[in-house]
């Protein structure tokens, strides 16, 4: 049984921080970000969440590959000196590193050194609380950086001083709206996402103009009278149907389409929304010059399982069942592995099969890719109702990546946890937690024999088989994955603290590094005077730090004290 302050650990007072950015100086020698940078980066820089707008989190760099990866060492380490969650990648620009922390932090540092050249701190109101107080990283475009707030605004910072351009208001937090996502850059467009479902809000997807802040276009997740869709709903359950879009789209710059994951439906129990609730757990095709939905594809229907679908599915070209498939690849948190196409017009689906165990889905009808639940296994009102797997699903927001050498895909997935609570009625409250069950009462455990909970699986989607996976014993796995030419996937995501290097090819266990804290973020790849650096962000936190308590210690006992504190660790090959 799960604490309520288990649950709200999340919610945290912040301190008072003035708007201000200080410390060493400018940055002298800053390389503007085009749209041409972007399409094509160079292989040394990582400037898109997953260094590349198909979301593959995959690096062309091979210097550190299976063959000395074992002599990887850190080189410099720099302090956030903030807690909570840390979730961003480090973005790097010819030789310029950024990054964003908890309590709305941006960090300017010499890649190479690790020196100092600024610090953004933004002044959060007392009264601003959340389930989760991070960031996901800074979008680049020109000599700007762009930084979307938990209290809910789009910043546009200078990228030599860290001083403020502009600041857009979006929504209001104090309804429970807010952003964790690192956002979008097409063509001069700021594209976010806003979270906050488990306030009873309407999702939206939104787009700013990068030199002002004016916003230019905003499509609500959840189809309002008279749009395509609307009718999914019943009553007013849309006004407050959920649907955030809580993290990063990718970008089909050839077809010029943004592809976005949307988030569950709201609350969690289905029979209080009843309908397909369009568009919550889909994927959107989106037009990044008007905002206008092109397409979708609906994962699953009515959701009552708190599985939201936000990664957005990487752009990847198939070659499967003897046809070439632009093909939308994603790990769901519904257990499914999902194989889409893409085409201008449509998504139609492809293959899906289960990568951890599930007991809510029986099938999935071939024709139209729809999933077949078990009414068993699916939460209602007034009732008590068991699944597998848990409310986080087979796979979290946390990223897999695509090997364009291995042509395979890696998954931080999780096994064996099952949970349930008790649907219940409840009137919705802005600012408060609107989620269909008492946060007290949402159950986890393990099944019976595990012997082990994370999964670090790699799945040829072309086939649809398993070609290796490496077990954790004692931990969740819930951190982002990449990929490198050196045939190498490098994953924390453990509560033992631990970064490690697994080969691409056979998931043999290569190398590891005992960090501060436990590793949420994303690993990255960068070069500078011909050596290659890897990045990432040591943080615990959020949703880890709950499944840490909730499951692992309380439930099964496995005790592991993981302290919290950010820290940027970077690693060379010894010379």
């Amino acid at each position: 049984m799960i604490r309520k302050q288990w649950y709200l650990s999340g919610f945290v007072a912040f301190t008072c921080l003035a708007s201000t950015a200080a410390v060493s100086g400018p940055i002298e020698n800053y390389s503007p970000v085009t749209a041409q940078r972007l399409e094509n980066p160079e292989p040394s820089n990582w400037m898109l969440y997953r260094r590349t707008y198909d979301g593959h989190g995959y690096s062309p760099l091979d210097q550190i590959n299976t063959s000395n990866v074992k002599n990887l060492t850190p080189v410099w380490t720099f302090a956030t000196g903030v807690i909570e969650g840390h979730e961003a990648p480090p973005i790097v620009n010819n030789g310029v590193m950024f990054v964003a922390t908890p309590m709305g932090q941006v960090i300017a540092l010499n890649a190479k050194t690790g020196d100092e050249y600024w610090r953004y701190k933004r002044q959060l109101p007392d009264d601003l609380f959340q389930l989760h107080p991070t960031s996901r990283g800074v979008g680049l475009w020109e000599d700007k950086l762009y930084l979307a707030t938990t209290d809910d605004h789009v910043v546009a910072l200078d990228a030599k001083t860290g001083k403020v351009v502009w600041d857009t208001k979006v929504q209001d937090y104090k309804k429970g709206q807010y952003m964790t996502l690192m956002p979008l850059i097409v063509d001069g467009k700021v594209i976010v996402g806003g979270s906050g479902g488990e306030f009873g809000v309407r999702g939206y997807v939104a787009a700013y103009d990068a030199k002002d802040g004016k916003e230019l276009w905003r499509t609500f997740t959840i189809p309002g009278e008279g749009e395509p869709g609307h009718d999914t709903w019943q009553g007013d359950d849309w006004k407050n149907g959920g649907g955030s879009a809580w993290m990063t789209g990718n970008y089909d710059k050839e077809t010029k389409t943004i592809y976005w994951g949307v988030g569950n439906a709201a609350p969690w129990p289905g029979d209080s929304h009843p309908g397909d609730n369009l568009y919550t757990s889909s994927v959107l095709a989106l037009d990044p010059n008007t905002g206008k939905i092109k397409t979708h594809h609906q994962y699953h229907q009515n959701d009552s399982w708190d599985w939201d679908e936000v990664e957005a599915p990487m752009l990847i070209d198939l070659q499967r069942d003897g046809r070439n498939i632009k093909s939308l690849v994603h790990p769901g948190r519904d257990a499914i592995f999902w194989v889409l196409e893409r085409t201008p017009t449509k998504i139609n689906y492809v293959a899906g099969w289960p990568f951890v165990s599930t007991d809510v889905w029986k099938g999935i009808e071939p024709e139209t890719g729809k999933p077949i639940v078990d009414p068993a296994h699916k939460p209602v009102l007034g009732k008590r109702v068991e699944f597998c797997p848990s409310l986080w699903g087979g796979k979290d927001w946390p990223s897999a990546a695509y090997s364009q050498k291995t042509g395979l895909v890696y998954v931080p997935a999780n096994e064996n946890f099952c949970g349930g609570f008790t649907g219940e009625k409840v009137a919705l409250k802005p600012g408060e937690l609107w989620l269909g069950t008492k946060p007290e009462d949402i159950g986890l455990k393990a099944k019976p024999g595990a012997d082990h909970f994370g999964e670090l699986q790699a799945w040829d989607p072309a086939t649809g088989k398993k070609v290796w996976q490496h077990n954790f014993p004692k931990s969740q796995l819930f951190g982002s994955v990449t990929a490198t030419a050196g045939d190498l996937v490098f994953a924390g995501g453990t509560n033992d603290r631990n970064f490690r290097a697994f080969n691409a090819k056979t998931g043999e266990l290569l190398w590891e590094q005992k960090t501060n804290s436990g590793i949420m973020g994303m690993p990255v790849s960068y070069e500078i005077d011909g050596t290659q650096y890897i990045a990432i962000q040591s943080g615990w936190g959020v949703d880890a730090q709950r499944i840490q308590d909730a499951l692992v210690t309380n439930n099964i006992g496995i005790e592991a004290n993981v302290p919290q504190g950010g820290v940027i660790w970077v690693f060379a090959l010894k010379k």
